[in-house]
């Protein structure tokens, strides 16, 4: 295993990397043909791979940050944030709230679907039915 390393690394990429068909000069790449474009896309792919895996690991400002608290806009001026809500007051069934981005608090309006999409969670409503249905 140490000898194939080892010829990969002394012998077989130095040898693919010199014969890769890069020019001398700026002008050299418009005179590039189609089969030299195209022994360079490997490498350029490899490159890019890398780069972007270096970019979400070393970049974190690409991706949301959480917050620490689930509820960011409900009733903020309030202590906690308690609803009381009679079970003859629901009709057949009602969708309420767990992500804390409804506009129509407490009630589930599907603001979750683009949290969801943000952050990769997987956060649903709770639906209340009458028994029997």
């Amino acid at each position: 295993m140490a000898g194939l390393v080892s010829s990969l690394v002394k012998e077989t990429l130095p040898n693919y990397l010199s014969n890769l068909p890069l020019p001398d000069s700026f002008g050299g790449w418009f005179h590039l043909g189609f089969k030299d474009w195209l022994a360079l896309v490997p490498p350029t792919a490899f490159l890019a791979g890398i780069g972007y895996m270096s970019y979400l690991a070393f970049c974190p400002h690409g991706r949301p940050k959480p917050s620490g608290q689930a509820n960011q806009k409900i009733r903020k001026s309030e202590p906690k944030v308690v609803d009381t809500i009679d079970i003859e007051d629901i009709a057949e069934k009602a969708a309420f709230c767990r992500c804390w981005k409804s506009n129509n608090w407490p009630y589930c309006d599907g603001s979750h679907g683009s949290h969801n999409k943000e952050t990769g969670d997987n956060l649903g409503p709770v639906v209340v039915r009458k028994k029997g249905n």
